[in-house]
C-alpha cells in the first residue's frame, strides 16, 4: 500500500513542478507577502506630519515642542499664523496632528495654575489618531515630570511605571511577523490542495487514476502528503526569514511549535481536499480556497482581537484552526511556549483536522462512485 501511496505522491509533486500556475503559488506570493506584512503592516508611526499653532513666547511651550520634534513619531511641517488655518491644514492632509498652545501656556504654569495645551488629530484614521494621541500623552507626561523638577516643585504623588512583557520595546513586527507564518501556511496548502484534484480533471489524467489498482483510501493519502511536506517546508522557511532576517525571538519550545504546525496542516489540508472533491475545474478550487481562507483570517485574532468581537462571531471562531494556530505561535516565538503550556490549542485542532478530513475522505469517495 504505501508503495503505491509514495509512488503518487511523487506523482503529485511532479505536477506540482510542471505546472506554472502551481508553481507561481508555491513561490511568489508567501514571499511577497512576507516582505509586505513584516515591512508595511505595523503599528508603529514614524515621521507622522504636524503643524504648530503657538500663541505662547515663552519657554515652556518651546522645551514642549522641542521634545515633540525629538520624537521619532514626529515630523513637524510647518507654522501657523491664525487660528483659520487650523481646519484646512487638517482637512487637505498637509498635517495629521496641530498642536495649539494659547497665549498663557507659560504664565499659567510659572503661577502654579492649570495649563491648557490644544491637540488636533485627524480621526478618519482611528487607530492612526488613538496611536498619536497615545504618544502625546507620553511625551506630556514626562515633560510634567522634567517640570516639577526643575522648578522645585513637588514630584506627582503617583508615577506610572511601565514595563511591557514579552515585547520590551512594544515592536508590532514582533507581533505580526509570527502571524504571517500561519497566514501563508494556511494559503498555501489550501490552495495547493484545492486544486490537486481539480487539476487532474482539467488534464483528463483523473478518470486514468481511477482505474488503476489504486484504492480510495490510498489516492486520498497520496493527495494528503505533498500538501503536508508543502507545508512544512513552506513554513520552517518562513520561520527561518523571521527570525534571520526580521529579528524575531524565538524563546519557545521547537517540538511545540511543529506539533501544532502539523496538527494545523491537518486542518488545513482537509479543507483543501473537500474543496478539490466538490470543484470540476481550477477556477472553482480557487474560488472555494478564497471563500475559506479570507473569513479564516478574518476570525483568528491576526489583525483584530477575538476577545473585542461579538459573542456570536467568538463562539464561530471555535471551528477555526488558525484561532488556535497564531496563539501558539506567538506564545512559542515571544513566551517561551511548551507543549504542556499548549496543550489546550492543540486538542481543539486535532479534533477540527480529523472533521474535516473525514469530511473530505466522504466527498471524495462520492465522488470516485
Amino acid at each position: 500500500m504505501w508503495r503505491r501511496v509514495i509512488a503518487l505522491t511523487i506523482k503529485e509533486f511532479l505536477a506540482l513542478i510542471k505546472d506554472k500556475r502551481s508553481r507561481t503559488v508555491l513561490i511568489v506570493p508567501p514571499l511577497v507577502q512576507l516582505i509586505i506584512f513584516g515591512y508595511a503592516a505595523t503599528f508603529d508611526l514614524h515621521e507622522v506630519p504636524y503643524a504648530v499653532f503657538n500663541e505662547d513666547s515663552g519657554i515652556a511651550s518651546r522645551q514642549l515642542l522641542a521634545d515633540i520634534e525629538g520624537s521619532e513619531a514626529f515630523s513637524l511641517g510647518g507654522h501657523l499664523d491664525n487660528e483659520s488655518q487650523i481646519a484646512p491644514t487638517i482637512d487637505n492632509k498637509r498635517a495629521t496632528m496641530v498642536v495649539h498652545f494659547g497665549p498663557e501656556f507659560t504664565k499659567d504654569l510659572m503661577l502654579k495654575r492649570p495649563a491648557d495645551m490644544q491637540v488636533i488629530v485627524d480621526g478618519r484614521d482611528s487607530n492612526t489618531a488613538l496611536v498619536v494621541l497615545g504618544y502625546i500623552r507620553s511625551i506630556l507626561i514626562r515633560f510634567n515630570e522634567q517640570w516639577n523638577i526643575t522648578h522645585g516643585e513637588a514630584a506627582p504623588p503617583a508615577r506610572l511605571n511601565i514595563r511591557a512583557w514579552f515585547n520590551q520595546n512594544l515592536e508590532s513586527r514582533w507581533f505580526i511577523v509570527p502571524g504571517v507564518v500561519g497566514l501563508l501556511t494556511l494559503v498555501v496548502t489550501t490552495l495547493v490542495t484545492a486544486l490537486s484534484v481539480a487539476r487532474e480533471r482539467e488534464a483528463g489524467t483523473f478518470d486514468q487514476l481511477l482505474v488503476t489498482p489504486f484504492r480510495p483510501v490510498e489516492i486520498l493519502l497520496g493527495k494528503t502528503l505533498p500538501g503536508l511536506v508543502i507545508g512544512v517546508l513552506e513554513a520552517s522557511l518562513i520561520i527561518l526569514i523571521a527570525i534571520l532576517w526580521f529579528h524575531v525571538p524565538f524563546r519557545g519550545s521547537l517540538a511545540a511549535l511543529y506539533c501544532g504546525l502539523f496538527l494545523f496542516l491537518l486542518s488545513t489540508i482537509g479543507v483543501g481536499l473537500a474543496i478539490s472533491s466538490i470543484a470540476l475545474t481550477q477556477q472553482q478550487g480557487l474560488l472555494g480556497a478564497f471563500l475559506f481562507i479570507v473569513p479564516s483570517i478574518i476570525l483568528s485574532g491576526f489583525a483584530t482581537p477575538i476577545a473585542n468581537m461579538p459573542p456570536l462571531v467568538q463562539d464561530i471562531t471555535l471551528l477555526n484552526p488558525m484561532r488556535y494556530f497564531l496563539v501558539i505561535l506567538r506564545s512559542v516565538f515571544l513566551e517561551g511556549g511548551t507543549m504542556s503550556m499548549l496543550w489546550r490549542q492543540y486538542w481543539p485542532m486535532a479534533v477540527i483536522g480529523i472533521v474535516n478530513l473525514a469530511i473530505a475522505s466522504m466527498l471524495f469517495r462520492r465522488r470516485l462512485y
